[in-house]
Formats: C-alpha cells, structure tokens, sequence
C-alpha cells in the first residue's frame, strides 16, 4: 500500500492563484506563502457578507480508538465527492499540532486520496500559526512572572497564579517545574509552574472563536492570569501585554488555504485539543467557506460526545452557525471496540440536537468486504442511512453516495437546537451534558469542583457554555470502559477553573493531561529528510 507522503509527494500541485480564482477570490484578496499555500485576510470578509451562506455539515464520529477513525479523510473525501457530482464545496478543518505529528497518532491531514496537500508542510510548521499562538502564550506569561518580579499592581499571588506556559509538543518532563532558581531572587519569584501544549492554550481557543483582531484582543484581556490575596482575579489587562499578544497573532488571525488531492479549496486554520478545549477549527475559516461555496464540510474531534457536542454548544453557539446534516464516521476496528449501542448512542445525541445524521462506514485497507457489509447490514437497525466509503484508496470517487445522502438531507428541514440554556446554573449545564450525551445516571461533584464551580459563578462566570474536559476513549470518564456501559455510571468531576477570554467554563473529569507524553516509540523517530530536502516517514 502507497503511504500518505508518497501520495502526497506524487500529486501535481495547482498553483494557488488557481485555487484562489476557483471559488471567486482574485490574486489581490490572498497573502502567497510560496506557490501552495495562502492566507485570507478577514477584511475579504467584508465584501462577503452580502453573499448567500451555504449549507453546512459536521464530520463526527463514534467512539475512536487509539488510532484514530479516519474523520479527517472523511471530511476531505466528502468534499471532494461533492465535487464529482456537481456542487460547490470547501472544506474547513483544523491545523496540526507537532504533539501526535512526532508522537503517536501521526498528522491531521487526511490520508490517501483523501488529504489536504502540500502534506509535509501543513503537519510540519505550515504558516507558523501555532508558532505565533506559543509566542503570544508564552509573552503573557513572561509579563505575569515580570509583575510579580517587580510586585507591580495589582499584586498577584504567586500561589495563585494559573496561566502555565505551552509548547507544541509532547514532553511530559515539564508537566511541573519550578521557577525563579538560584540568585537570590535575581531569576524572579520561586514558585511552580508547568507547561501545556499549545493546543490546549486558551490562546488557541480564543483565536478559534474571534472573528476580528478587535474581538481577539478584547478576549485576550479577558484572560485570568492568577488572583489576588484577596482571590480576587487579575487579568491579562490589568497587568498589560494584550496590545503585543494581538499583534503576535495579526496573521495568524488569517485563514489559510490550501487544497486536497483533487484541488477542492480547503481552509486549514486553528487547532485546539477535542477533549479540553472545544477541539474545531476556526469559526472564521468556517464562516468564510460558508459564503465562497454552497457547501462547507468541517469536523471536530474525537466522537460525538466530544467534538459534536463542543461544536453545537460552543462553536455554533459563539458564532451562530446552524449546520443542516451531520456524518458519524463508524470503522470495523472502532465497533470490535465500541459495540453497536455506542453507535447508537451518539445517533441520539446528533438527534437530540435536531441535526439530521448519515453513517459513513470509513473503510480501511484491512477491512473485508464482508465484514463491512456485516457491519451496515447491522447499521440498518439504527434509523438512519449508512454507506460504506473508500475515501482514502478512491478519493471522492469512494464516496458518492454518501455524497447524495448529504445533498439529501442538507435539503430537508431541521429543528437544530441546543441542549442546555446558557441560564442554568453551572452544575446543571455538565449534568445535562452528561446524561442526555454521555449517557450517565448522573453526577458527583468532588469538594474541590463544588468548590470552584461556586467561586466561578460568583465572579460572575455562571452564563458561559460548559466545556468538558474527559477521556475520548469511553463516554463515561474511565478510558478502559469501551462502547455503551449496560450498568448504570456517574461522571466524577474533580475540578473546574474559568476560560474568561475564550468564553466557557472548563470542566474537568478522570485524568486529563493537558501536556501528553511521547509513546515508546514516537513517530519522530521514523521522520527523515534527505540531502535534496525530501521527507520521509511522516504519516
């Protein structure tokens, strides 16, 4: 079997003028970055808004394995589908972060003859996006340690300083450090700290869900840094620095476009983690491909629990977006796992939101026909339309008919709709998430949580979305729980703690580390170039 970077190196790239000129956008409304990539200043925004929105479809899934189902393969191959049957589509999708490019699950690309091109750049640095988003992080957090230094007001408490430091990979020795060594003070205040990875940033996030400059740098000033003696939060500010952050991030604000395997126009912008921030690409890059095509196909991560359920109560919600159908990606590998009732179960909550679903049956190049046939035969019995798809081997061709179903159903009426109001009180925001989505019998809130969640609320946080942070591999908070449990469950809270800038309240659940660790044998180890600059090994 041909790999992804041998497709990738083999295709003929369209120059992206010719990208640009396929979905009306001249020469003058892009920023080249080289003869394949290109950003799109918002500001094309403007003489947009008078154009017609086109119909919008979330790419999801059922419960993945440790390896991931295909939903970005999916979304490419869909999209390119689209195409071969006439229509007008663009795909919008997430950037990738270096964490599982050099770690386990590889890059985010899409695969086979379903990915976004030119590959080896967009999984390595590509635009320096998520370069610009670790310098702006790491600048406020250089400012609040400065402050400190210098007992600036308003004094911050050095045991209560919560804005971490980040970095673009997996490197769990910096989970927890300590600062301000030595020197008698001379390096700053002595305290702990610890490092995240950038996709976990509230940088990113807030970046993901700002539409202009002036609203990114309003929501980086909302940014809650640490407290006072008093618990009182200091933020980003009051202490300074959100002037430079923004103009760190001016271009990165930007959209980039690039294209698939067969030329589709792709928007590839943002990347926040699925299971502790809201895990979808930018609502600007989605709002742009919503008025340069009559389709716009976009994902979020992990399984519906996660990325569908973040995607309508957080992204759609922030940026009033009404999606028309929605894909859940099922595999062979992940149903051994999962079970059918895991299916199942997220079919109810597409349902539940009012969005009209359709299963892809993604096919792997293990998988047997007759298997896969077993495996729809059985989807027959859920009361939605499923569809075996070959996107990676055949491209769009592999998808057709999925194609239809979602011409189909993006044509149909839908009572989209969220699940909770932004009135209720916090606790009943993560119990209504995690009955009526995960499917649990309720919720146990740990002193600390019932704790914070309090304080939370009493700053006046108490109307913002909820975005739980919890393991992709179970819809329950145990990793090593897989498919549907038969006995009833509770999702443990452990703690909570408020993302003012981004706009929601992050709820965490089991064991979530926001800073992974590389596996025993990272993908990087198998990442080469040679003399003439040619990579090899990234996947």
């Amino acid at each position: 079997m041909i790999s992804d970077i041998e497709i990738a190196q083999g295709i003929g790239l369209k120059p992206i003028e010719d990208v640009a000129a396929s979905i009306g956008l001249s020469r003058d409304d892009i920023v080249p970055y080289g003869r394949h990539i290109a950003k799109i200043p918002i500001s094309v925004m403007e003489r947009l808004d008078e154009d017609p929105v086109g119909k919008l479809v979330l790419v999801t899934a059922m419960s993945p394995t440790s390896m991931g189902e295909g939903k970005t393969t999916t979304t490419i191959g869909l999209g390119q589908a689209l195409a071969l049957i006439g229509k007008r589509p663009m795909m919008a999708v997430r950037e990738p972060s270096l964490g599982p490019c050099m770690g386990l699950k590889g890059g985010a690309a899409g695969g086979g003859y379903s990915q976004v091109l030119p590959m080896e750049d967009i999984n390595l640095h590509f635009t320096g996006d998520l370069h610009a988003i670790t310098t702006a992080h790491n600048l406020l957090a250089a400012v609040t340690d400065n402050h400190l230094h210098h007992r600036h007001s308003p004094e911050i408490n050095p045991r209560h300083v919560v804005w971490k430091r980040v970095i673009d990979m997996n490197d769990r020795s910096l989970r927890s450090i300590i600062l301000g060594l030595e020197d008698k003070g001379l390096n700053g205040v002595m305290r702990e700290d610890g490092f995240e990875i950038t996709a976990a940033s509230e940088v990113m996030a807030i970046l993901c869900l700002s539409e202009n400059l002036k609203e990114l740098k309003r929501r980086i000033g909302g940014v809650i840094v640490g407290y006072d003696y008093l618990r009182k939060p200091v933020f980003a500010r009051d202490i300074g620095g959100e002037g430079a952050m923004a103009a760190l991030l001016k271009h990165a604000i930007n959209p980039n476009l690039v294209q698939s395997v067969e030329g589709c126009p792709v928007l590839v912008h943002g990347g926040p983690f699925a299971n502790i921030a809201h895990g979808c690409n930018s609502i600007v890059a989605t709002k742009m491909a919503l008025r340069l095509a009559d389709y716009t196909v976009t994902e979020a991560g992990f399984g519906a629990d996660l990325g569908a359920e973040k995607f309508f109560h957080i992204k759609c919600r922030t940026g009033s977006l009404s999606p028309s159908a929605a894909v859940l990606v099922v595999t062979r590998r992940a149903y051994a796992l999962h079970g059918m009732e895991n299916i199942r179960k997220h079919l109810d909550t597409l349902a539940q939101f009012g969005v009209p679903a359709v299963i892809s049956i993604n096919r792997f190049a293990s998988d047997r026909d007759g298997d896969l046939q077993d495996l729809k035969d059985r989807c027959g019995d859920l009361g939605v339309p499923s569809v075996i798809t070959d996107f990676r081997e055949a491209g769009g061709a592999g998808g057709l008919e999925l194609a239809e179903m979602v011409v189909d159903l993006c044509g149909r009426p839908n009572d989209f709709h969220m699940l909770y109001d932004l009135s209720l009180p916090i606790a009943d925001k993560v119990r209504t998430v995690a009955t009526r989505v995960y499917g649990a019998s309720g919720v146990e809130f740990s002193p600390q949580a019932a704790t914070e969640i309090r304080n939370i609320e009493n700053m006046g946080y108490g109307r913002l979305p909820v975005c739980i942070a919890k393991t992709q591999s179970s819809l329950t908070d145990n990793p090593k729980v897989p498919g549907f449990p038969r006995e009833p469950f509770t999702i443990t809270v452990s703690s909570a703690r408020v993302s003012a800038g981004a706009g929601f309240v992050v709820i965490f659940t089991g064991k979530i580390l926001a800073m992974p660790g590389l596996p025993k044998t990272p993908a990087a180890l198998a990442i080469d170039v040679d003399g003439d600059g040619n990579i090899s090994g990234l996947f």
